[in-house]
């Protein structure tokens, strides 16, 4: 975890080798790191937490050597004291043991951080930033995911379901990529949450050609520009009144976004224009 730190240092033309000599660390240590920040034995453990996470959310009662036994059917071998250990990391318990702590730490990323902090592009369907977020109804917890365009900050695609899953997260893409058709190189920057590292998120990636990025854990300003939408969603609808349906909220939430986001709200980085507005105006084939 330090070595991220070295490249910081030097941005502020601090000698690597010093950085290196104080740390305690060589140098060739630290660029063979950052010829390959994301090594396969790292992919493999986020695959597998990912997997463990869905299991463990099917049934919370499981543990670690529960989880080590369905993984075969899920295509993943591993020994059982792997599993017990970043079982043991992530804080994925039965939900009949001891409870040791509240909080999960973020899992290995499994796509290198490609805008660093820049959320802006000159043209769209260029960088897409998407979050997850669920609110609770009398009928259960619905859950939003959505994908923004920070070109105009329209929301790109977006998908809710019962569950926060990896489904979730490759249905709300699904939707932006039939919605926007995008030509070129797409770069889609979520966090580092469960259902962004999923095989099939990734897959889906592949498959349409588009490029992942990935911020740093508990560094919210990486995705800031999602994070800040969002945060407008409850004040907006969400604690505005009780819901008593999930279908309630649902039409609630697509009416904020395709009305009051899309076509009414003015935006500063859009030079005070709708997403609607920006884009008819600047790009000739949205004006089409």
């Amino acid at each position: 975890m330090t070595y991220p730190l070295v490249l910081d240092l030097a941005a502020g033309k601090i000698p690597v080798a010093v950085t290196c000599r104080v740390l305690g660390f060589s140098k060739q240590a630290f660029y063979a790191w950052k010829k390959n920040p994301v090594s396969q034995r790292d992919r493999d453990d986020a695959l597998l937490i990912n997997a463990a996470l869905d299991v463990h959310r099917d049934d919370p009662a499981s543990g670690y050597r529960f989880i080590a036994d369905e993984l075969p059917a899920r295509g993943i071998i591993a020994g059982e004291n792997r599993v017990a250990r970043l079982c043991s990391q992530q804080r994925i318990w039965s939900a009949f043991a001891k409870k040791r702590g509240l909080t999960r730490k973020a899992g290995p990323p499994v796509h290198d951080d490609l805008i660093t902090r820049q959320l802006t592009a000159s043209e769209p369907d260029r960088t897409w930033l998407t979050d997850i977020t669920e609110h609770p109804t009398a009928e259960g917890k619905p859950c939003l995911c959505a994908f923004k365009d920070v070109y105009s900050n329209r929301i790109a695609g977006y998908s809710m379901d019962s569950r926060m899953t990896a489904r979730l997260a490759v249905s709300a893409l699904a939707n932006a990529i039939a919605l926007r058709s995008p030509a070129g190189t797409v770069v889609v920057h979520p966090d580092r949450g469960s259902q962004f590292r999923s095989a099939a998120f990734v897959r889906t990636l592949t498959d349409h050609g588009l490029t992942g990025s990935m911020g740093r854990a508990g560094a919210c300003g990486d995705n800031a520009a999602m994070e800040s939408l969002l945060a407008l969603l409850p004040k907006n609808v969400l604690d505005r009144q009780r819901w008593s349906a999930r279908e309630q909220l649902r039409l609630a939430i697509i009416t904020w976004i395709e009305r009051t986001c899309h076509r009414r709200r003015r935006q500063r980085g859009p030079g005070r224009l709708t997403p609607i507005e920006y884009e008819t105006i600047n790009q000739a084939a949205h004006a089409a």
